[in-house]
């Protein structure tokens, strides 16, 4: 909705509220952020880094920004990979300490990382041209 005739102050403003943008940040906000992911942090703790130093912060705002923002997205992307490594440092550093609480690591690695227990592998094409055949060795008609 367009602004009323004659209202020279909302001359421009198609209504709602302006997009906040990743300008929005504080100074070194791309420091910070790394330094948390470099410690092992979660999107979760960055978000509310987000939220505790600016006042705002929101799931869809997050998404907009990795999707709309390439060096937002980037600093991302590489604060994944630091959390990444720094957790699989602890699980490498520590697994002959009798006190690591490996199970709790391990959680962590499958929750987080995408860790699996067993990979299923499907052999099937999806129109189903390539259906794996049984093999069978031998003649079958063996007697004793």
């Amino acid at each position: 909705m367009s602004a009323p005739k004659g209202n020279k102050n909302a001359v421009g403003n198609n209504g709602g509220r302006p997009k906040i943008e990743v300008s929005s940040l504080w100074d070194n906000w791309y420091n910070d952020i790394l330094d948390l992911y470099s410690e092992g942090a979660s999107d979760v703790e960055i978000r509310a880094l987000i939220i505790d130093k600016c006042g705002f912060g929101s799931y869809p705002l997050w998404d907009r920004w990795l999707n709309e923002d390439g060096e937002f997205s980037e600093v991302i992307k590489h604060g994944r990979m630091l959390a990444n490594a720094w957790w699989e440092r602890s699980g490498r550093k520590n697994l002959k300490d009798k006190d690591f609480n490996y199970t709790g690591w391990y959680m962590n690695m499958k929750n987080r990382f995408g860790w699996k227990d067993k990979n299923e592998l499907d052999h099937k094409s999806s129109d189903g041209s390539m259906t794996p055949t049984k093999i069978v060795f031998g003649s079958g008609n063996q007697t004793k």
